[in-house]
């Protein structure tokens, strides 16, 4: 038995209706990111400060619905480390598709953004993101997403959605990256030379980050929820 017991869960559904859930929502999710960050930019004027508001404010907005919406048929993850820690968490997903689903929904994202403001679909990513800094961020960024939303699901699983979307949008502002925290986003984001780009070249120390964030995560959530414990509604 894991550690942490499988989360409270709703009733389970076809696969066929969960993969479709994760690369939808997982699409609109990038749909959203770069194109609020496109909209922000060009109607902020130069102030980026506003433009980053206008992006982790539509980002919150949207993965709220989103969660809210598809959670009951997916679980919502769109997000490889979410899906992968809830697997080692002992909640029967089919991760592998989960994951494969999540990347092409979050590159056919990009590209639907760049198609609605009339940018090149094709554009790898420009904007310099590395360092010491940015990678602790991004370690940061998912340690605290990922820890979220275990305690959320184990003691208050109703309020996830809210739970997730004013997390997400505090990290924006409180970590050096801007809070990626999902490599299939990190992968998306490194095809848009835009406001929410980031280079290919600077992808993977991201994802080593975000992947290092999730395990210690788990492991701090196995220290707070012991097997069996109750859970709270």
């Amino acid at each position: 038995m894991s550690a942490i017991d499988p989360v409270p869960a709703a009733p389970r559904v076809m696969l066929t209706p969960a993969l479709i859930a994760e690369f939808l929502g997982t699409l609109l999710l990038l749909a959203t990111i770069v194109g609020s960050g496109i909209m922000g930019e060009r109607l902020a004027d130069g102030n980026v400060a506003i433009a980053l508001l206008a992006n982790a404010a539509a980002t919150a907005g949207g993965l709220y619905v989103l969660i809210v919406l598809l959670g009951p048929i997916s679980g919502a993850h769109f997000n490889p480390v979410v899906t992968l820690a809830l697997r080692l968490c002992g909640e029967p997903v089919p991760a592998t598709a989960y994951i494969i689903v999540q990347i092409v929904g979050a590159v056919l994202g990009v590209w639907l953004a760049h198609a609605m403001f009339a940018e090149a679909l094709w554009q790898p990513g420009t904007q310099l993101r590395t360092g010491a800094g940015q990678w602790l961020s991004e370690g940061v960024a998912t340690f605290g997403l990922l820890l979220t939303i275990l305690l959320g699901i184990r003691f208050r699983v109703h309020a996830v959605p809210a739970l997730v979307a004013s997390y997400i949008f505090t990290a924006y502002w409180f970590t050096a990256s801007t809070s990626f925290a999902n490599p299939a986003v990190t992968v998306a984001r490194a095809l848009t030379q835009t406001f929410a780009g980031i280079r290919p070249l600077d992808a993977p120390g991201f994802i080593a980050a975000q992947l290092a964030g999730a395990a210690l995560a788990l492991l701090v959530a196995r220290t707070l929820l012991p097997a069996q414990s109750s859970a709270r509604t």
